[in-house]
């Protein structure tokens, strides 16, 4: 058995044909756990060979529209499709606060929807079961699975003004997956990647573009990601063996464009493998 590690979606708001918004899909076995949930994930988990009944749990890293707005999607596929394969409520857990309050109103459009459907073949309503915990200063174990084999871990990171926004690790049979959400780098995602096989980190190339953008809204949308050079030197220190890139700002479009991202964390020092992420790339934790 082995774990896999999917990029369901490496975009951002703006959309760009081929990426999906934010999301990546860890699997152990039948053990599937998603992380964000942006535009399109239901249709990329599809893609990957997977239904919404067959998710173990969804958590979110925070709320902005790109890591969440395909969470009522996910919610209202697995109840539609629950005739046939029953799986109840969609696990959903978050940090408390705006995600919580989101993840309450989120079906809110959908009422009449809903009636027709329950009128016609649902016999129960569509929801998520969440659950909620406080943005840990230090790094809390949030999910189990069932066996015990599988464990999620959550730490705060720095996406302010983004009050409540957290990072995961996912630690396996076969090694250990960090998912940095959207955060400048920061020694919280660095201490959670210590002893950690793949780190998934949003990248933003603010270094190389810092003169292109001074005095324009970017500067503002890029002070609160995660530079690539700095991001290499973090990647570094940390001792993680492949860096997985993200969220990508700007998004890459030719192979000269990946390049850039790459040599960026080269020049903060890293050493390790770099993935400049595609949607569906795919990697495996073999615990060797």
């Amino acid at each position: 058995m082995t774990t896999t590690v999917t990029l369901t979606g490496t975009g951002v708001p703006y959309p760009e044909p081929g990426r999906a918004g934010a999301g990546t899909l860890v699997r152990h076995g039948d053990i599937a756990l998603q992380f964000d949930a942006g535009r399109a994930t239901t249709l990329r988990l599809a893609e990957a060979g997977l239904r919404p009944y067959e998710l173990s749990a969804v958590f979110v890293t925070h709320v902005h529209s790109d890591h969440v707005v395909d969470l009522p999607d996910l919610t209202m596929v697995r109840w539609v499709q629950s005739a046939v394969f029953p799986a109840g409520p969609l696990p959903v857990l978050a940090p408390a606060g705006e995600a919580i309050s989101f993840l309450n109103r989120m079906l809110d459009p959908y009422t009449g929807d809903i009636e027709v459907r329950m009128a016609h073949v649902q016999s129960d309503t569509p929801s998520a079961a969440i659950t909620s915990f406080r943005v840990p200063a230090t790094p809390q174990e949030v999910w189990r699975s069932a066996d015990g084999s599988v464990t999620v871990t959550a730490v705060g990171v720095h996406h302010e003004p983004v009050k409540e926004a957290v990072a995961y690790r996912i630690d396996t049979p076969d090694g250990a997956v960090v998912v940095s959400g959207d955060t400048r780098v920061c020694a919280e995602v660095e201490d959670l990647c210590r002893g950690a096989q793949v780190l998934v980190h949003e990248a933003c190339r603010i270094t190389a573009l810092e003169e292109a953008i001074r005095g324009s809204v970017f500067e503002k949308i890029f002070d609160y990601h995660a530079d690539t050079v700095a991001l290499g030197a973090m990647a570094k220190r940390a001792g993680v063996p492949h860096t997985v890139l993200t969220h990508l700002i700007p998004a890459p479009s030719t192979p000269e464009d990946e390049a850039a991202f790459e040599q960026d964390l080269r020049e903060g020092g890293y050493e390790g493998k770099v993935s400049v992420g595609r949607d569906l790339m795919s990697f495996e934790l073999t615990g060797e």
